[in-house]
């Protein structure tokens, strides 16, 4: 059974646009000005920036007298207030699975946090497993973390498992760094951003997660990567990259 597998923030959940609905609400709680939403999602850096670094420049910018331990409590019950999953994106995991995929989640960050996004948005019914960095301690692009995530969906990751598998994200360094390394195939939801890497590119690129399943069930019968691809993620294993995010509950996106 071919395995589809798939990142969790701005791939399956529209993150970003959870973050600017909680610094709207962060910002109007305050009397702060409203305008400061983007300077608020330009040091959050899509998630990738330690939310000890994004709230402590923020304490420091506004002058807040709370601590960093109730501003950070106040960040994720806001995200997770506003995080939903679009009905377009769990037609596309419906129209997956009615087409025999086997489908699995890969996410970097904090255990709770991602989590607790699986469970708000429904999202756990809708796939075989998944597998978070935090608690796996490995993530993106380790190969590994793709192994484990196979293994939690059923799918054992031995003979020509990587050619009928597939890695959909938008994080070029974690989600399609980590495809080529492992031998899959991937896709990269673009949301309208060139593609900026040179040592590496993805199989296919989309707009949005609908686009992105309708070509790899399209494209089931294309050919795997060459036997290059899958050597290189031989030798590569935990530890071997460094984190865009640490794994802590408290850095978790």
């Amino acid at each position: 059974m071919p395995l589809l597998l798939l990142d969790l923030d701005n791939t399956l959940l529209p993150r970003d646009a959870a973050f600017r609905a909680w610094a709207q609400d962060f910002l109007l709680e305050r009397a702060l000005p409203p305008a400061d939403v983007e300077w608020l999602a330009t040091i959050d850096g899509g998630g990738y920036v330690p939310r000890s670094t994004v709230l402590s420049a923020a304490r420091r910018r506004y002058g807040l007298d709370e601590s960093l331990d109730r501003l950070l409590a106040h960040y994720r019950r806001g995200i997770n207030a506003h995080i939903h999953c679009p009905a377009r994106n769990l037609d596309a995991l419906r129209v997956a699975r009615a087409a025999g995929w086997t489908l699995g989640i890969v996410s970097n960050g904090g255990t709770g946090a991602q989590l607790e996004k699986i469970r708000r948005t429904g999202l756990g019914p809708m796939v075989d497993g998944w597998v978070i960095s935090e608690e796996a301690d490995c993530l993106k692009p380790d190969p590994l973390i793709f192994e484990i995530a196979a293994q939690r969906c059923g799918v054992a990751p031995t003979g020509d498992w990587a050619s009928h598998t597939w890695m959909v994200g938008d994080h070029a360094p974690a989600d399609i760094a980590g495809a080529e390394l492992a031998g899959l195939r991937s896709v990269w939801l673009h949301h309208g951003r060139p593609w900026a890497e040179p040592g590496y590119r993805p199989t296919l690129k989309a707009a949005g997660l609908p686009e992105a399943v309708g070509q790899v069930l399209a494209a089931r019968g294309a050919p795997s990567p060459p036997p290059a691809v899958g050597a290189r993620a031989a030798g590569a294993r935990r530890g071997a990259f460094a984190a865009p995010e640490g794994g802590s509950p408290e850095v978790g996106r």
